[in-house]
């Protein structure tokens, strides 16, 4: 692997910001919302374990009914691509060994030999659950796919907008979620900025670095 040079990553970083206005006319190509695909397949998470689906809504009249459920932003119309990242809830033994299962078919060897890491996985999941925050450390990997996804579509100069601001149980209902044991936690919203964005020249607000990065 070639590294990319550190102002090179920089650039990107500068250069992304939450879109607000897409230009609904631009598509991202193909091979490009492949390797955007990939990246949210990547991600990592606690254990390995993947507590999450990513719904990718292509059917425009879904996309049209999630606005309202979004307070009224137009993003799910307007991008190219937008995504729906769901949480795994009430993680169990039973996803455990689905995930051990698949550790065994991509590096072979035997479950059994797995035992020990199972177990572990297992009881980690169980003191989460008896202490009330099994959902919520779940909830969290979500976040880290997030994150990972955003920077992977800077890198490819893809646009995007994460969102927070919607209504969880009714997308929920909207995509057939009750009962699946996924619900919705954000979305991100994909494609290419509008030239007339209003955001597009603002400069990066952040605090000095020497306020947010202390070295001990």
């Amino acid at each position: 692997m070639t590294p990319l040079p550190p102002d090179a990553l920089l650039h990107a970083l500068q250069w992304r910001y939450a879109t607000k206005k897409f230009d609904p006319s631009r598509t991202i190509a193909p091979e490009t919302w492949a390797a955007l695909e990939q990246s949210l397949v990547l991600s990592p998470s606690s254990f390995g374990l993947q507590p999450w689906k990513f719904l990718v809504i292509t059917d425009p009249a879904v996309r049209k009914s999630l606005v309202p459920l979004s307070w009224g932003q137009t993003q799910p119309v307007d991008c190219s691509h937008f995504v729906v990242l769901t949480v795994r809830r009430g993680l169990d033994a039973a996803d455990v060994d689905r995930f051990v299962k698949r550790i065994a078919e991509v590096r072979g060897g035997a479950v059994e030999a797995l035992a020990g890491y199972r177990n572990v996985m297992v009881g980690s999941l169980e003191r989460a659950r008896a202490a009330g925050t099994l959902d919520q450390w779940q909830t969290h990997q979500v976040y880290i796919a997030l994150g990972q996804f955003m920077a992977s579509a800077a890198l490819l100069g893809v646009d995007t907008c994460p969102m927070e601001g919607l209504e969880p149980a009714r997308y929920d209902e909207v995509l057939g979620l009750p009962g699946t044991g996924y619900a919705t936690v954000v979305a991100c919203a994909a494609g290419y900025r509008a030239a007339d964005d209003k955001y597009i020249h603002l400069k990066k607000v952040r605090f000095e670095t020497d306020q947010v990065i202390q070295r001990i």
